[in-house]
C-alpha cells in the first residue's frame, strides 16, 4: 500500500519522496489534490500527505472530499506558518498529524510510518466488517435468531425455551452459526458480530 504525497512544489515533492522511500515505503506523487482524486478509487493509499495551501483544491478541502467519499486513509497536512490555525482545525476534523514548514524530516517519516500502520489496520478491519456482513446475510431467519441469543449470553436451554425448540436443535443451529461466521468460540463470535446486532434481542 502506497503513501500519496501531494504538493504543488516539485522540489518539496521530490525531497518528501526520497525521505519516505528511505523507510522502504512505496510512494505516489501528485502536484495537485485534483490529480490525486482522479486516481481514486483505483489507487488505495494507506496514508495521504498533503500541503495545506495549494492552487485549486486546498489540503482542507481535500480532507472534506475524502470524508465525503468515505475514504478513511490517515491524512497528514503540511502547512506554512500562516496556515497553522487551519491545520489545527484540520486536526479537530480528524487529520492524523500536521507539520509546520520547515518540518523535521525524521519526525515526518516516523509520523508517516505510524499513519501507514493505522491505515493497514483500518483496511483489515473494513475488509473483515464487509466479510462478516456478507456472512450474516447468508444466515436463515432462525439461524439469525439463535445467533442473537447466543451473542446476548443465553444458554442453549434458555434459547430452546424462547424459540420452543429442543436444546439439541439449538446446539445444531449454534454449530452452523459458528461455522458460517468463522468464529472460534462465543467470545470470538460476539467480537465479530456485535456491531451488527440489536442491543436487546427479542
Amino acid at each position: 500500500m502506497t503513501v500519496a504525497l501531494i504538493d504543488d512544489d516539485a522540489a518539496v515533492l521530490h525531497s518528501m519522496r526520497l525521505l519516505i522511500e528511505s523507510r522502504e515505503i512505496p510512494v505516489a506523487c501528485y502536484e495537485s489534490a485534483e490529480a490525486f482524486l482522479n486516481d481514486l478509487p483505483d489507487t488505495k493509499p494507506s496514508c495521504v500527505v498533503a500541503d495545506v495551501r495549494m492552487p485549486g483544491m486546498t489540503g482542507l478541502e481535500l480532507q472534506r472530499e475524502l470524508k465525503y467519499r468515505n475514504n478513511g486513509a490517515p491524512l497528514i497536512l503540511i502547512s506554512g506558518h500562516a496556515d497553522v490555525s487551519m491545520a489545527v482545525a484540520a486536526l479537530k476534523e480528524g487529520a492524523f498529524d500536521f507539520f509546520e514548514k520547515p518540518y523535521d524530516g525524521e519526525r515526518l517519516a516516523t509520523s508517516v510510518s505510524d499513519a501507514v500502520e493505522k491505515g493497514r489496520r483500518q483496511s483489515t478491519e473494513n475488509s473483515e466488517r464487509i466479510d462478516i456482513a456478507e456472512r450474516l446475510k447468508a444466515l436463515s431467519p432462525r439461524q439469525r435468531e439463535v445467533l442473537e441469543f447466543v451473542a446476548a449470553g443465553m444458554s442453549n436451554k434458555q434459547i430452546a425455551a424462547k424459540l420452543s425448540i429442543s436444546p439439541r436443535t439449538v446446539e445444531t443451529y449454534r454449530a452452523w452459526v459458528m461455522e458460517r461466521i468463522g468464529a472460534q468460540n462465543v467470545a470470538d463470535l460476539v467480537r465479530k458480530v456485535s456491531a451488527f446486532l440489536p442491543a436487546d434481542p427479542k
